[in-house]
């Protein structure tokens, strides 16, 4: 549930969604213009209370409420423009201490819609806190970023270029053109998109909710803001709780292949069960298992097939879909059912039901909210490739990608024969943008902060645990490691010890020794419904 990504291919939603920083102008230096930073007068922005409503839609809880703060679209540069944020909370059921903040991950997750659809997994902490999340710039309602695939795209997939890796020059080519394209359909946020500038957000979100610290539980990707903001704003923190710990340090290229080994475990894992039930689709011989999902991503890449949600359904397409449901262990039933209809009747409706389609919708220019309605399709992997980019500073020419694409290819296919072209196409999609921030991997170390609390998974596919320890290190004195040994991306969803080693951590300040671990559940400790309807 947590942290998740839903690209509909590696090319079609992450190439192009990946390249639409084209015009990222972000600097590599460190915030300006808050408490303890010299800088442009803030104080506006420091000074605004929110206003809380009920939250509107059918799908909307009725004791959710929703409100929004405006931040400036350039920190550097606050007159020349601004951007509204999306928030929603849930209200504390006694006395209110103050407010902790979510952030669901991604990046490119939008806050608002999961905490309405998962809420009920937070309600403990409602004991003592305001529950409290938003959308971050470019995302969701908060002018979200998108690469403006139109219907007319939907039958000839005029938006996706071709993954041959053979002519890196075609794929490079093609690459730049769809970064103009996804430069055409955002707004002017694109420039200044990036987890420096989310980091500052959410500091004034933290001063208009009124509280003087700011508590946070950040999964994911939201490990990496918590980190970043604990590095900008130390005296403001209060307990920050990181679940699924995400690199500092490591380039996009060994993350990718760590993404890749992860994900190759996971289908090994889930392939280990699947061949125990009659019901697999393929059989129950493990090694020709592995050997036939290889086969269907080959021979989908070769011929693919029509797509339920228009266009055509590929090799990519479903490798992507099957990296999206190996994130947790609850999905394998609804994945073994999406295969089976997948190999059995050559009905993509089930396994595409784990991603979804890319078509934009009209979206305000003016910084405003945007409604819900009119979030693009493509918004998460635009905005995940954006910021990702944005927060990385290596930029290798064409002649070097080039040059060294062979042996990428060779690391990426021996890190996962199944997932290695799509991470490696991901890597190549911050090619033509400027290099990013240097901020992250210069400067987010050695805070001096309270202490913090972060949790890494044993078997977690996305963020691997030595990247916990590593992030801990990289911290200092500050960071208290939680071993969870179990699998899946994050903790607190999964296991009922780290959820309650977090809650006691967020609501009473009690800590667990670092280097302290929780063991595996025996058996599954949430349901999740079959995604195939």
């Amino acid at each position: 549930m947590l942290a998740k990504l839903s690209p509909r291919s590696a090319v079609r939603r992450c190439a192009g969604s990946s390249v639409v920083a084209l015009a990222l102008l972000l600097t590599a230096g460190p915030p300006v213009g808050a408490a303890g930073h010299p800088g442009p007068d803030l104080s506006r922005f420091y000074r605004q209370k929110i206003v809380w409503a009920a939250c509107k839609g059918p799908e909307m809880p009725k004791d959710l409420q929703c409100g929004k703060v405006t931040v400036p679209l350039d920190y550097a540069r606050p007159g020349t423009g601004t951007l509204d944020l999306a928030l929603a909370r849930y209200r504390a059921t006694g006395a209110s201490r103050g407010s902790v903040v979510l952030n669901f991950g991604g990046p490119g997750g939008p806050g608002v819609s999961e905490l309405a659809a998962a809420g009920k997994q937070f309600m403990d902490l409602t004991d003592g806190y305001d529950v409290v999340t938003f959308d971050p710039r470019g995302v969701g309602r908060s002018s979200p970023v998108s690469c403006g695939e139109s219907e007319d795209d939907e039958s000839s997939d005029a938006g996706r270029p071709s993954t041959d890796l053979d002519h890196p020059q075609a794929l490079l080519k093609q690459l730049r053109e769809m970064a103009a394209q996804c430069v055409r359909h955002s707004g002017p946020v694109l420039r200044h998109i990036g987890t420096v500038d989310a980091a500052r957000d959410l500091d004034v979100i933290r001063r208009a909710l009124g509280d003087k610290k700011l508590n946070y539980l950040g999964f994911s990707y939201g490990t990496r803001l918590g980190a970043v903001y604990a590095a900008e704003f130390p005296g403001k923190v209060g307990r920050l709780a990181l679940d699924g710990v995400d690199t500092l340090t490591e380039p996009l290229s060994e993350q990718g292949i760590a993404g890749a080994e992860g994900q190759q475990t996971a289908l090994d894992d889930f392939l280990d069960w699947c061949v125990t039930d009659v019901a697999c689709p393929f059989g129950q011989d493990r090694r020709a298992a592995g050997e036939q999902v290889e086969r269907l991503v080959r021979s989908l890449d070769e011929n693919p097939v029509p797509g339920d949600f228009g266009g055509s359904f590929s090799g990519q397409d479903l490798v992507g879909a099957i990296g999206q449901a190996l994130y947790s262990k609850e999905l394998w039933p609804a994945l073994e059912r999406a295969l089976g209809s997948l190999v059995e009747d050559g009905d993509t409706r089930r396994i595409e039901s784990f991603s979804s389609g890319a078509f934009a919708l009209p979206r305000r220019k003016d910084g405003g909210l945007v409604a819900p309605q009119d979030v693009p399709a493509d918004n998460l992997p635009a905005a995940l490739m954006a910021i990702n980019c944005a927060d990385d500073p290596d930029r290798p020419t064409a002649a070097r990608i080039t040059k060294d694409l062979k042996d990428l290819r060779a690391a990426y296919e021996q890190a996962s024969p199944v997932f290695g072209e799509y991470r490696l196409t991901q890597l190549l999609m911050c090619y033509g943008r400027p290099r990013g921030t240097d901020f992250i991997r210069d400067r987010v170390k050695d805070v001096h902060t309270p202490l913090m609390l972060l949790v890494g998974t044993r078997g977690d596919p996305a963020t691997p645990y030595r990247w916990t320890v590593e992030t801990a290190r990289r911290l200092g004195s500050s960071a208290v490691v939680l071993d969870n040994r179990s699998e899946g991306h994050t903790g607190y969803a999964s296991s009922k010890c780290v959820h309650r080693k977090i809650d006691d951590f967020l609501l009473y300040g009690t800590l667990p020794p670092s280097g302290s671990s929780c063991p595996a559940d025996v058996t599954p400790w949430s349901t999740v419904p079959d995604t195939g309807d």
